[in-house]
């Protein structure tokens, strides 16, 4: 912002830009979430692209799209490529679908960790491990967000950019801005 500024003006203090971010609505749309610190006990490691990826949905019912109430986040655990997906509900055979769609695409990862929503525990889910005997499917524990941390991290950031894209689009659109999300957050 300062760069910008003193291509046009002179004399701009630095208070008064923050007063002018503090104010602005676009600036506010637009603003990072504080980063609440917290401990790791045991860090999750990975060594190679889909040895670990993780799964989870994201909640959009209060502004739904067409028939999409949902967007469903996968992402590799070491490189943080992600992939998103409308859907029309949480069921399990919808998010199985998508699911197989991706493996088939990227190939299946050697572990799938999710949280413990019935999407991720159902039957169906259990049949993709029939389908690829080498995929472990674990479970975060009940209620505690943090197993599920660069995800859960990955969520806000999508939610971020796509309340940006909708912003700058002018566009209530989401199912169709989360392709160009996907796009910028794997492009960083």
């Amino acid at each position: 912002m300062t760069k910008e500024l003193q291509v046009k003006y002179a004399n701009i203090q630095r208070d008064t830009m923050e007063l002018f971010k503090s104010l602005c609505l676009e600036c506010q749309k637009k603003r990072k979430r504080p980063m609440t610190k917290g401990v790791v006990v045991k860090p999750i490691l990975s060594t190679e692209f889909s040895s670990r990826d993780q799964v989870d949905l994201i909640d959009m019912q209060s502004m739904s799209c067409r028939t999409f109430t949902w967007i469903m986040v996968y992402q590799d655990h070491l490189t943080k490529f992600c992939v998103l997906r409308p859907l029309t509900s949480k069921r399990a055979v919808e998010v199985a679908f998508q699911l197989a769609d991706i493996f088939l695409l990227l190939g299946a990862p050697i572990i799938l960790q999710s949280d413990n929503g019935s999407e991720f525990t159902a039957q169906i889910i259990t049949e993709l491990r029939s389908m690829w005997p080498e995929l472990s499917i674990v479970h975060g524990k009940p209620r505690h967000p943090q197993s599920q941390g660069s995800v859960e991290r990955a969520n806000g950031d999508i939610k971020d950019m796509l309340v940006a894209w909708m912003a700058d689009n002018k566009s209530t659109d989401w199912a169709t801005g989360i392709k160009f999300v996907q796009f910028s957050k794997n492009l960083a």
